[in-house]
């Protein structure tokens, strides 16, 4: 989704390689691996642009042409190690040569940077992870945020008939998730953040003999060892739940 919405943006199905990139967060990514800092060669230690700067030197290159970077489990990183200056420097005020700024490393003795208005970034992020701290308020407020919600809708259905799914088996699937997701929203410990995605109950283009039997092997192999995960100090909440799911299968 964040693809299709980089195209969109940037207004061709086909965009060139330097208008859209993506890069994926980690606990161990630094500012040097994604700003600006030394890297070997044969010749020794070479102060050099990557991924970030590369995008903006590319957005400026062309100012009348979208640039889009999307950046994958964004809050897996730190935000403050990782963006450095650029965390001020993306602020949709601050996209002016007039607030262009000194980085920790710089090429030469007065260089100053700035972020284009062209250049879009797009973050992604898992907030029910519980190995992740809450987002960082810095990065929060120079981004809009939009909750993606599972959705067992019309879309959904008429994907699953073109599967050749029969309707009492969209209408089993459909209405078990939805009971599901609505004991873990109403769960104090979880809450809506955790409800079970569309994705874990939308069959891909392989031909499906046994629609059921699919839905059962995705529960056995997928959501019940997911609910063990979610109720791990209530074991009998995860069993209970996951026999409502397969109930008659």
């Amino acid at each position: 989704m964040a693809r299709q919405l980089a195209k969109a943006l940037i207004g061709r199905k086909s965009p060139q390689p330097s208008q859209l990139r993506s890069v994926q967060f980690h606990p161990s990514l630094s500012y040097e691996d994604f700003v600006r800092g030394y890297r070997p060669s044969a010749s020794g230690l070479i102060l050099t642009d990557v991924i970030f700067l590369q995008v903006v030197d590319a957005a400026r290159a062309q100012p009348d042409v979208p640039h889009v970077l999307i950046i994958e489990e964004i809050n897996r990183g730190n935000p403050s190690q990782v963006f450095g200056e650029m965390l001020t420097l993306l602020e949709n005020t601050k996209r002016s040569r007039a607030h262009a700024m000194e980085l920790a490393y710089r090429k030469l003795p007065e260089e100053k940077i700035h972020v284009p208005d062209n250049l879009y970034v797009i973050g992604t992020m898992n907030i029910a992870d519980r190995s992740l701290a809450l987002v960082d308020l810095a990065l929060r407020r120079r981004f809009a945020f939009v909750t993606l919600e599972p959705m067992l809708n019309k879309a959904w259905e008429d994907w699953c008939r073109d599967q050749d799914f029969p309707d009492d088996v969209i209408a089993l699937i459909r209405d078990r998730m939805l009971a599901l997701n609505e004991t873990i929203a109403q769960d104090r410990a979880l809450g809506p953040q955790f409800r079970v995605g569309h994705s874990y109950v939308t069959p891909g283009d392989d031909d499906i003999a046994d629609p059921k039997q699919w839905f059962a092997d995705v529960i056995d192999t997928e959501i019940a060892p997911l609910l063990e995960e979610y109720w791990f100090d209530a074991p009998e909440r995860a069993r209970d739940a996951a026999d409502a799911l397969r109930a008659g299968l």
